[in-house]
């Protein structure tokens, strides 16, 4: 699971979700034109990931899961989540399942929650912990993981 960065993740949980409501035929739960509303939701999580890119390229820090980073992020959206890029991914597949309509797809939006929660969030708080130390603490028992 480590070779599997969280941007690929995200996009394999888009193709699961396609699949699903293409191999699937269930009842729409939100019929169109309503699903639309989705479009919103993927372009509010899109906006919030590139945000929290550029601040990480604005303050030269490492973006990448799986490599040290070089400086602690506390502003910005950093203020209301400890992990905004992946709030951004989760807000975007939620729109992604909406969009399609249907109950089913919903799997898509499970996947990328559960494994971010149970394995990106941990790995990265001990590096963020064993890197920054007592700031890292203080940080994190004062803004939440998710929202």
């Amino acid at each position: 699971m480590k070779k599997i960065i969280p941007p690929i993740l995200f996009f394999f949980c888009i193709i699961i979700m396609v699949a699903t409501r293409i191999l699937f035929v269930v009842k729409e739960i939100i019929p169109t034109p309503y699903n639309y509303s989705g479009i919103l939701l993927i372009a509010l999580g899109i906006m919030i990931t590139i945000t929290v890119r550029k601040r990480f390229e604005k303050i030269d820090t490492e973006i990448h899961t799986f490599k040290k980073p070089r400086k602690l992020v506390t502003t910005g959206l950093f203020k209301m989540s400890r992990n905004p890029i992946y709030l951004g991914f989760a807000i975007s597949l939620i729109g992604v399942w909406i969009l399609l309509g249907t109950v089913l797809p919903i799997i898509g939006c499970l996947i990328f929650i559960i494994i971010t929660n149970f394995h990106y969030i941990p790995f990265e708080e001990q590096l963020m912990e064993k890197t920054f130390g007592d700031e890292f603490k203080e940080y994190k028992s004062k803004v939440r993981r998710w929202i």
